[in-house]
């Protein structure tokens, strides 16, 4: 038996839009990471970028658990000395619902270039609206 390789030019990548209404942080996140790497053909191969793209709708509306709107904190630094900035999940929910979703799934990709890669097929956007129409996306829905 021969292990099957997929060539460059025979991967074919579709448009996925997913709805975070009222869905889970943690677990929408874990379901847009497995549609990146693309988890869910049979033509997965870990070291390679076989997923599809994916357009996250509707962060603004997403839901974390228990106390996560208090206790979770998102770090940045700026690269100077004492340049350490800190907000709670509620400041980044009202300011920049995007970017929560975002960090949430860059947690669940491989840490080198081919994550780097899978993120930025992720496009998030804060209402129901999404500039990608022109790709015909797939409504893809989540299962519970």
């Amino acid at each position: 038996m021969r292990t099957y390789m997929p060539k460059t030019g025979e991967i074919q990548r579709d448009w996925m839009v997913v709805d975070a209404s009222d869905q889970v942080l943690g677990r929408l996140a874990s379901q847009v990471a497995r549609l990146l790497r693309g988890k869910h053909k049979a033509t997965f191969t870990p070291h390679l970028d076989v997923g599809d793209f994916v357009v996250v709708v509707n962060a603004e509306r997403i839901k974390l658990t228990g106390r996560k709107l208090e206790d979770k904190k998102y770090y940045r630094h700026s690269g100077y000395p004492g340049g350490l900035r800190m907000a709670t999940a509620r400041e980044m929910m009202e300011k920049h619902p995007e970017r929560v979703i975002r960090a949430a799934v860059w947690g669940m990709l491989p840490k080198n270039r081919l994550g780097r890669r899978l993120l930025r097929k992720l496009k998030v956007y804060t209402g129901p609206e999404h500039p990608h129409q022109a790709q015909q996306p797939k409504q893809h829905t989540l299962a519970s």
